[in-house]
């Protein structure tokens, strides 16, 4: 934002420039120019004047001969004609050509350039004004117009470029004070989402529209705050109270069932069972309430090690049922994740798969980066789901099995979801069931060498 707003400051001020400066320099050395040449045509009239004696009465004058000589000493190149074309008076330098044909003299005057000198021809006429009698030719060097002229758009180039930087160093401070702001803002957005609740934004620097809605994003992480809070501690009251009575009434009936006959020991055994589902359905709910409330931070978890410990821990379950239970060791994958969240979905996934599948069935797991996302699959081959079971998979209580509870994927996708991935369902290549988690990858991190640590090459000997 600050390099946008910047380049936009200082395009604008370089197209004011461009419109006021150009056309202003322009104009000023076109003014220059007709001065030069007013002036040069203003000494070659007075030069007339006093030639005009000269040609006219045919008599010596020491006036032509000072003027010539005053500017012959600044350099000027003066030629006097009679209407013969014979030069009567001048510098020893002449000036190229006369700018009038011999015996053809004219009023006008004529003005021409040529290796950067200025030559102003103007005709000798005498007072009667019966026609012009000869013709002066003076030869000015433009170089002091030059200079005047490169003098002049020198200025207004470190004018322009003085202005520039004064634009860009307003721009900057202008930019930073309008985006250093919502930097903080979305600073304290990245954080409230990694799970600190009492971040909160400054509201006391930038324009007051960020201001307030730095203020309105306080409010808004307040309430968060208080009501993320007061959700786990219901939950964790809930859990205190309803996995207490459960307990309580799981011993009663345990006790029950040992001084009775055949047929109420069978339906206290079928209560128990009951018990035991409507506790699986309790965790389940709590894990599933947790799962759509995670705040922990983030952090950099090996993907690849927790496979393989989940792995090695779910192996004698599968052993037990006669499914074979692999992971595949790929190249090292690092995802960002809350702590231990990875080895909750895992852990959802193969006890999932486990009750799903017969004997003689196989489960593999496999983690790889893939387009800027740690992918972990769980990949079956058994029965799999139609697509409409696909679609309802991670929905709460959606279960394909008797007696299961249908949170298992639910809590997947909830927890996949809270850290920035996705979970997704598709068919195994040649039947059976995959399921895909996507984390984001860890960013990598620069080396850093610390001050006065020694390189390989200058290391001490041993």
């Amino acid at each position: 934002m600050t390099r946008r707003i910047i380049i936009a400051v200082m395009a604008l001020i370089t197209a004011l420039l461009a419109i006021l400066a150009v056309p202003l320099g322009l104009l000023t050395a076109a003014q220059e120019r007709r001065a030069f040449t007013d002036e040069t045509t203003a000494t070659a009239i007075a030069l007339a004047n006093v030639a005009e004696e000269r040609i006219g009465d045919r008599v010596r004058s020491p006036a032509l001969d000072r003027s010539v000589s005053s500017l012959a000493r600044h350099g000027d190149r003066v030629a006097v004609y009679d209407a013969a074309g014979r030069k009567v008076a001048g510098t020893p330098a002449a000036p190229p050509g006369n700018g009038l044909k011999p015996g053809s003299p004219s009023s006008a005057e004529h003005n021409s350039a040529a290796d950067g000198r200025l030559i102003v021809s103007v005709p000798i006429v005498p007072d009667s004004g019966s026609g012009a009698i000869g013709t002066v030719v003076l030869s000015r060097s433009a170089g002091p117009l030059d200079h005047r002229v490169a003098v002049l758009w020198t200025l207004i180039g470190v004018v322009s470029a003085v202005g520039l930087l004064a634009a860009a160093a307003i721009a900057a401070g202008l930019a930073r004070w309008a985006s250093r702001p919502l930097t903080s803002l979305a600073d304290a957005a990245r954080r409230l989402g990694d799970g600190a609740l009492g971040t909160r934004a400054s509201v006391g620097s930038g324009p007051p529209e960020i201001r307030r809605l730095s203020a309105d994003f306080n409010a808004m992480a307040a309430r968060l705050e208080s009501l993320v809070r007061g959700h786990q501690s219901m939950m964790a009251e809930v859990s205190h109270q309803v996995r207490t009575p459960l307990a309580a009434l799981r011993l009663r009936l345990d006790l029950l069932g040992e001084d009775t006959d055949e047929a109420t020991a069978a339906e206290v055994a079928g209560a128990q069972q009951e018990i035991a589902r409507l506790s699986r359905l309790v965790n389940g709910l709590l894990a599933m309430a947790r799962a759509e409330n995670v705040t922990a931070a983030p952090v950099p978890v090996a993907v690849r090690d927790v496979v393989q410990d989940r792995v090695a821990a779910w192996q004698p379950a599968a052993d037990e049922r006669g499914v074979t239970l692999t992971a595949d060791r790929g190249a090292p994958v690092v995802a960002r994740a809350g702590e231990g969240h990875l080895e909750q979905i895992l852990d959802n996934l193969l006890a999932n798969a486990l009750d799903a599948l017969d004997a003689a069935r196989t489960i593999r797991v496999r983690a790889v980066a893939a387009n800027g996302r740690a992918r972990v699959a769980v990949a079956d081959d058994g029965r799999g789901m139609s697509a409409e079971q696909q679609r309802a998979a991670f929905r709460r209580f959606a279960s394909g099995r008797a007696g299961g509870t249908g949170l298992g994927l639910a809590i997947v996708d909830r927890l996949a979801t809270a850290n920035g991935g996705s979970a997704a369902l598709s068919d195994t290549p040649g039947g059976g069931l995959t399921v895909t988690i996507e984390l984001p990858l860890e960013a990598p991190r620069r080396p850093s060498r610390r001050p006065g640590a020694l390189s390989p090459e200058k290391s001490p000997r041993s």
